[in-house]
């Protein structure tokens, strides 16, 4: 049997679905919130999953985009399951998307990568700059015990409290914080022009929230899921080891096919052994212990 040949979508075929919007919406400055509908999709998707989107019928742009599975839905009534994607409009793929109106399909293939795995602690911080909240409510609400995710059941250790801080340059950034806040997460909201929540950065806001309530960031008691720019993401794994917390991230690596063929988003890991390679973001990733990535790769000599 000749096997499948790779698409214009880049994938094979056979995984590659089109689905139908049910509904587009903007919800902040240059915000979008996407739900489609693709049962199989959203039936398999774990918290820290993406999916590879792109418009059907079109070569310009060519390339599909990896968006994080904000959430998924159940069947309603004659609603099919479905889940939600949240963008920020950035360049040409995203002009595009965002004037696609509901009843138009989009070619989408998925639940890629892994997702995440904090381990159990009492207090689950999830830590979001930009738009990386897009990777973590599903992780909260699972903890919380708000809602389930995957084909099969999963053993999932509960949390007693879950803590989303989120980080922006100002408060247009922020969206649906209602999502968060009524699955039961504790939010607390950092702008750097001080127009909404703490005055600084989202790392300036955990050492707030230390300051508060130092008992709740206690090692051995807490753990972070950090997703947002790569710089704040790194200042966030120093802060965690500072303070000796685990910390998973999930990286925001630009990817073209989603599947491990095309070695475009590679992030430098550390090995067992003590030196490094490169993993694939969309197949190793996106999730990884913030500890074993080399956020410099040309200052990797160090390690030697």
């Amino acid at each position: 049997m000749t096997p499948a040949q790779p698409t214009a979508e880049g994938c094979h075929s056979s995984n590659v679905r089109r689905a139908r919007i049910l509904a587009h919406r903007q919800v902040a400055d240059g915000t979008f919130r996407l739900r489609v509908a693709c049962p199989e999709i959203a039936a398999t998707a774990v918290p820290g999953q993406f999916v590879m989107v792109r418009l059907p019928g079109r070569n310009d742009p060519l390339l599909a985009r990896p968006l994080a599975v904000y959430d998924t839905f159940p069947a309603d009534g004659d609603t099919p399951a479905s889940f939600d994607l949240i963008y920020v409009v950035h360049g040409r793929f995203t002009r595009s998307l965002c004037s696609e109106a509901a009843g138009a399909d989009v070619a989408v293939w998925g639940p890629l990568g892994n997702g995440f795995s904090p381990p159990a602690v009492d207090h689950l911080v999830l830590v979001a700059g930009g738009i990386g909240q897009t990777a973590l409510l599903a992780l909260g609400k699972e903890r919380l015990g708000a809602a389930t995710y995957g084909a099969s059941p999963r053993s999932i250790a509960k949390a007693k409290r879950v803590s989303f801080l989120w980080g922006a340059r100002t408060a247009g950034a922020f969206s649906d914080l209602r999502d968060f806040e009524s699955a039961g997460m504790e939010t607390h909201l950092a702008t750097m022009d001080g127009s909404a929540g703490h005055h600084g950065t989202v790392v300036d806001l955990l050492d707030a929230c230390v300051a508060n309530d130092p008992d709740g960031f206690r090692s051995g008691t807490a753990a972070i899921a950090c997703c947002g720019p790569e710089p704040m993401m790194e200042a966030v794994a120093a802060w965690c080891e500072r303070h000796q917390l685990p910390c998973q991230v999930s990286l925001e690596t630009p990817m073209a096919c989603g599947i491990g063929i095309c070695f475009t988003c590679v992030a430098a890991v550390r090995d067992p052994d003590g030196g490094w390679d490169y993993r694939r973001t969309c197949i190793e990733g996106p999730v990884f212990d913030a500890e074993t990535l080399v956020w410099h790769p040309s200052d990797a000599d160090v390690l030697a």
